[in-house]
């Protein structure tokens, strides 16, 4: 499981071989083999024999900013990376193939959007047929992005011109469908302009923080990207890598709005915009839990929701040093 610590005055230190977290009064004693990871939210107090002892098992600790998006990470030094992959990920944003992986990882992302807004639509018979106009821009953005051909840094452009416009009419339909109170404007972060977005943008924090983990375990370097510029301390491969994955946040965070789960006192008014507070974030962290470890079927196996991330960045690696013939 991932030990999420978002409480104020939350402190967690080495008591023999378990962890003990306090709150307050309570204490709790944790056996290091049921823990994945740690994150690392709001006033936390950790000690270092405590580090230790996550580090002696394999345990990653994760620091989340406000917006939930990770600041940085306490990992295990043994790292599973070749100089082979790193080399192959820069070569291949130069070959064909790495117009096809960009192509595979968007088009998969828009699919998801697609059949998310077609289940929605299926269960509102009243509002079903408000958003064919939407739902055939959306289909047509994705066939022009699985035809597009040459290399990928011809395309980057076009590929980010079409996923945007997608995300527009799926965000629309969204906001329509929520309760009016909380209908939004379009995606905004940084800050989140409504209590739908605050919501978004911190899922979307915990699930890059879970994509670089997966990223960096198969070997792979999250800071060399192939469609997201490379810049100087930007993950960008983590920024690729993700797009197929966003659903997993989507659908959790939608149905807290629609099911009223949501209430003014999740989140905070700050200035432009909003914040989530620790309900917020309680209220997130339990129900993504929740979806996250739904099994699903995926390369023929049964796997948790979650665990198919770091299977498709395995795959992805054997593919770029030759264990794999096509991804």
């Amino acid at each position: 499981m991932e030990l999420y610590l978002n409480t104020f005055g939350t402190f967690i230190h080495k008591a023999g071989d378990m962890f003990e977290v306090c709150i307050g009064e309570e204490k709790k004693r944790i056996s290091p083999e049921k823990i994945s990871s740690i994150i690392i939210s709001n006033a936390t107090t950790i000690t270092t024999d405590a580090v230790q002892l996550a580090l002696e098992h394999n345990i990653d600790i994760v620091f989340l900013d406000a917006n939930g998006e990770p600041y940085g990470r306490i990992w295990f030094p043994k790292l599973g990376s070749t100089t082979l992959i790193r080399r192959r990920l820069l070569e291949i944003e130069k070959e064909d193939s790495g117009l096809e992986i960009i192509k595979t990882w968007t088009s998969r992302k828009i699919s998801n959007q697609i059949e998310f807004i077609k289940l929605l639509l299926s269960k509102r018979p009243e509002v079903q047929n408000n958003y064919n106009n939407e739902l055939a821009s959306m289909i047509e953005f994705k066939n022009s992005i699985e035809n597009l051909t040459g290399s990928l840094s011809a395309n980057s452009n076009t590929i980010m011109g079409f996923e945007g416009n997608t995300s527009r009419y799926y965000f629309k339909i969204l906001s329509e469908l929520i309760p009016d109170k909380y209908k939004f404007d379009g995606r905004s972060s940084r800050p989140a302009k409504d209590p739908f977005n605050a919501f978004l943008n911190y899922g979307y924090g915990v699930l890059y923080s879970k994509v670089e983990k997966a990223l960096i375990i198969a070997g792979l370097d999250p800071y060399i990207g192939l469609l997201h510029t490379d810049n100087y301390n930007k993950k960008s491969l983590v920024f690729d890598f993700i797009e197929p994955y966003r659903i997993l946040c989507d659908k959790t965070v939608f149905y807290l709005f629609s099911r009223r789960s949501v209430s003014d006192e999740h989140c905070d008014k700050i200035e432009n915009g909003f914040s989530l507070n620790a309900e917020g974030k309680k209220l997130l962290i339990k129900n993504l839990t929740e979806n996250f470890d739904e099994i699903i079927r995926h390369g023929g196996r049964n796997i948790k929701a979650i665990d198919q991330i770091l299977a498709d960045a395995h795959a992805f690696a054997n593919f770029l040093i030759g264990k794999r013939k096509e991804y």
